[in-house]
């Protein structure tokens, strides 16, 4: 028996859209919203990716439960402003790809920082005392130098992560490894650019890629309406009188510290000009 309030959302399209840093905060409600779109029988999904990436284990996890749904549903990606890096992982969860012709995406690759703050600390007299396990346990320490092999750790951790990026740009697009490595260098590009590499399908705006998504379900381009899955805001967005624009810049910037803040030190797909 099909209940009459999950048969209408066949004769609909989710909608999630993804902005910002890929941190865990945007995993969680990512995989919520594909349990729920999977709960109630959607037969399409519109995924809106403007994001310059994020950490690595938050995009795959993301991806993999992309893949994992478009087993049962049609995914069709829409890049934005920007999907670039880990925005670009994600994308390949998708079985089709729209983007704009201005879209900023590409920079597949993985970039690790730490700070290194030691003549900052020797000026001012600070010192630490380390005991460690290992001479590697306090590797990217921000009190000292990396040492050389440690940056060849690193180095190896960077590559392994690079190849899994590769190995799925690959397969997503069914592309050639060495094609992919041609123009997986950190670069970025257009999404007109895109489409001439084969990272994207078309060129086209949302609305061009839920007429598209509405066409390969058999549903009407012209009717079918997007259910976009929305992120529930923050309370003091909610009720905060006045200017809504300066609050929504100050918690973007808020966000974008806490994010650079709690990833440093680690493997990130992500662009960063």
């Amino acid at each position: 028996m099909v209940w009459p309030f999950k048969s209408r959302f066949r004769k609909q399209i989710a909608r999630i859209e993804i902005t910002g840093a890929i941190a865990g905060a945007t995993r969680k409600r990512v995989l919520e919203a594909l349990k729920t779109i999977e709960e109630r029988k959607f037969p399409a999904l519109l995924l809106r990716i403007d994001s310059p990436g994020g950490t690595v284990g938050d995009s795959q996890e993301i991806y993999s439960a992309l893949k994992r749904l478009r087993e049962k549903i049609k995914i069709v990606a829409s890049f934005g402003n920007i999907s670039a890096s880990g925005g670009v992982y994600i994308g390949m969860g998708a079985e089709h790809i729209m983007a704009n012709p201005g879209t900023i995406t590409g920079s597949i690759g993985v970039i690790l920082r730490g700070n290194n703050l030691e003549r900052l600390l020797d000026k001012v007299g600070v010192s630490f005392k380390v005991i460690k396990s290992g001479p590697y346990k306090d590797i990217l320490a921000f009190d000292r130098e990396l040492t050389e092999p440690e940056q060849e750790i690193l180095q190896e951790l960077i590559d392994t992560s690079y190849q899994q990026f590769v190995q799925t740009v690959a397969e997503g697009r069914s592309l050639a490894v060495e094609k992919v490595k041609s123009f997986a260098d950190g670069r970025i590009f257009t999404g007109q650019q895109a489409l001439d590499l084969g990272i994207v399908d078309r060129l086209g705006t949302e609305e061009e890629a839920r007429r598209w998504t509405a066409e390969l379900v058999g549903l009407d381009p012209e009717k079918t309406p997007c259910y976009t899955l929305e992120e529930r805001k923050p309370l003091l967005s909610r009720v905060l009188p006045g200017n809504r624009k300066g609050y929504s810049r100050l918690s973007a910037s808020m966000d974008w510290l806490e994010f650079e803040m709690s990833t440093s030190g680690l493997p990130l797909w992500l662009y960063r000009p």
